[in-house]
């Protein structure tokens, strides 16, 4: 009965990663569907003042420790930092997350919707 219990805690642990990872594309690219689906920037918005927040003030996203917490009870060691620090960071800056990425990429997120949204509002203000 243990032996389910901890592979129920890891797939739901990496059902937690997929999720932020989703949830993290939405964040920086959530912008362009509202192209598609105006009703879209009322759930992104947030999310995306969300993201960049976390990332300006150096916060970890509470999925992070929901996912550890459930790797624990997986009997699975945890991990110090964010999601970004331990799944993205290795892949494109392997020294690690500083305050200095993190405003970087919080600025990314912030420069990459101030485009989807100026794009969306200069194609609704050209067809009225």
């Amino acid at each position: 009965m243990l032996y389910y219990l901890r592979v129920l805690y890891r797939l739901l642990a990496n059902a937690v990663v997929a999720f932020h990872g989703l949830f993290i594309l939405f964040v920086v690219l959530g912008g362009f569907l509202a192209w598609r689906w105006r009703w879209v920037a009322a759930v992104h918005i947030p999310c995306a003042l969300w993201g960049i927040l976390i990332e300006y003030r150096g916060g970890i996203c509470p999925l992070t420790p929901l996912e550890n917490s459930l790797r624990a009870r997986a009997g699975q060691q945890g991990y110090a930092g964010g999601f970004v620090e331990h799944y993205v960071l290795p892949v494109i800056y392997p020294k690690g997350l500083t305050a200095g990425v993190q405003v970087a990429l919080g600025t990314l997120v912030l420069t990459v919707n101030l485009l989807a949204y100026s794009l969306l509002i200069r194609r609704l203000t050209r067809g009225s």
